[in-house]
């Protein structure tokens, strides 16, 4: 019996070892060497100062700006509270909310008519935190 427990004792360590340290270190390596700008959190620098991520949406809100998806996660573009809303197509709160964010919209862009806002205007990405926008958004 103690045979039998060596034996998995060993084989446990070894696992740690090789997919713990030595198989985590490999492909960090990798990435590092192959895809450096995307390990790092594909950061965008000016003056040298980080100012965001180009996989991280931001709020912007001058009429100069195009203006990204809206943010369900945590108090907007929060990295640490990544996740949709979980509000369904028949949720009152998301329905109420949508029509509250198209009317800032028509206002905002008088181009804009009901029924013509672009679907990513109006409503979050699975994660929160998507920084791209569609064609038409970028139109409106």
């Amino acid at each position: 019996m103690s045979k039998h427990v060596m034996i998995a004792v060993k084989m446990a360590l070894m696992s740690i070892i090789l997919l713990g340290i030595v198989y985590p270190l490999v492909v960090t390596g990798i990435g590092q060497l192959l895809f450096h700008e995307q390990a790092n959190g594909s950061l965008i620098r000016e003056h040298g100062q980080v100012i965001g991520s180009g996989l991280i949406g931001q709020a912007f809100y001058q009429p100069r700006y195009f203006h990204p998806r809206p943010s369900a996660a945590g108090s907007g573009y929060d990295a640490a509270a990544s996740g949709g809303s979980n509000l369904g197509p028949t949720s009152n709160a998301l329905i109420d909310r949508v029509r509250s964010d198209g009317a800032r919209l028509i206002a905002e862009n008088p181009g804009l008519k009901r029924g013509s806002i672009p679907a990513d205007m109006a409503t979050t990405s699975a994660s929160g935190l998507d920084p791209d926008i569609s064609l038409a958004n970028a139109y409106a």
